[in-house]
């Protein structure tokens, strides 16, 4: 195997991991608030056709990427308002958000199929940074988005681990009702973080149809948004860990589309299939764990939150 083909793999990796990496982030702000939100795919999509409709109508990526944070940031908000608000079953909001996501999506989006952005984000090497053997071409040879992330990571596990906010938001997390007696005000946390949450994930919708493909296709997140909330537990609900579980199952689909392009005799529908069976694999061998010692799950993940029950 030669060293172009590993920088070819791993490259493409990170590439394919960014849009799951922002919203896997996206939704361990969430779910560190206590609110389990599977419209991961919903609000994904809907960042995607917005963003690309706006891009497509300005000429303008980065037009694109602020209409599909703002989308996946109301989605979001839906999200919050049903659960943190009128208290409805986290579960079935979610779902009703992917639905209604994949819906809308398909159908603000339908005269929009096949069309090539003409403007879309680019790769760019880093000076000085690309010119370095191995980790230059692999790490530092990509568009702005990837770049952002690489920012966000450290970001994020800076607030959540060494902050006040991070504090807050991790005891609203773990026990309401003790925050709440502490001043904390838990349910403009909650609403804060889930908002947060989708706009990261509006954010890795959009980078698949503002750079990755670059064009808009029903369905075109295939599944990520899935794989996004089982990263989350698979980082045990740290930001630096989604990272290279990111890559990691972005390495997975890397692979399978390079070996297809070197004549392997291995069904491609197998190929296309690793992902989402590494997923499943995933989840079943770290729940076992988490089971067993509850690390990093927040007690009170799922569970609504009513003052007038402390």
């Amino acid at each position: 195997m030669s060293q172009e083909f590993v920088i070819a793999v791993l490259a493409t990796a990170i590439t394919a991991g960014t849009p799951i990496l922002y919203a896997a982030l996206g939704e361990i702000l969430a779910e560190r608030s206590g609110i389990l939100n599977l419209g991961v795919e919903g609000m994904m999509l809907v960042g995607a056709v917005s963003g690309f409709i706006l891009a497509l109508h300005t000429s303008s990526p980065w037009a694109g990427l602020l209409l599909a944070m703002l989308a996946g940031g109301t989605m979001a908000f839906i999200h919050a308002f049903l659960t943190i608000t009128l208290k409805a079953n986290q579960v079935v909001s979610g779902l009703a958000l992917t639905l209604f996501g994949t819906g809308f999506s398909g159908y603000i989006g339908k005269s929009y199929v096949g069309i090539r952005l003409p403007e879309s984000f680019q790769a760019f090497p880093i000076p000085v940074l690309s010119d370095i053997p191995f980790i230059g071409p692999v790490f530092f040879n990509h568009d702005p988005l990837v770049y952002l992330s690489y920012l966000t990571v450290p970001a994020l596990w800076f607030l959540v681990f060494r902050t006040r906010a991070g504090l807050h938001l991790r005891a609203v997390g773990e026990n309401p009702a003790a925050a709440d007696s502490a001043g904390i005000n838990v349910f403009l946390t909650r609403y804060l973080y889930v908002i947060m949450g989708g706009m990261l994930a509006g954010i890795g919708g959009a980078y698949l149809s503002l750079h990755y493909v670059p064009s808009w296709v029903e369905n075109m997140t295939a599944g990520r948004g899935w794989i996004a909330v089982a990263l989350v537990i698979f980082a045990t609900w740290n930001p630096a860990n989604a990272l290279w579980g990111a890559y990691l199952f972005g390495g997975l689909d890397a692979i399978g589309f390079r070996l297809q392009t070197l004549n392997v005799t291995v069904s491609p529908y197998f190929l296309k299939m690793l992902p989402y069976l590494f997923t499943v694999l995933v989840l079943i061998l770290v729940t076992r764990r988490n089971m067993l010692s509850r690390i990093g799950s927040p007690r009170a993940l799922g569970l609504p939150y009513d003052r007038e029950e402390r």
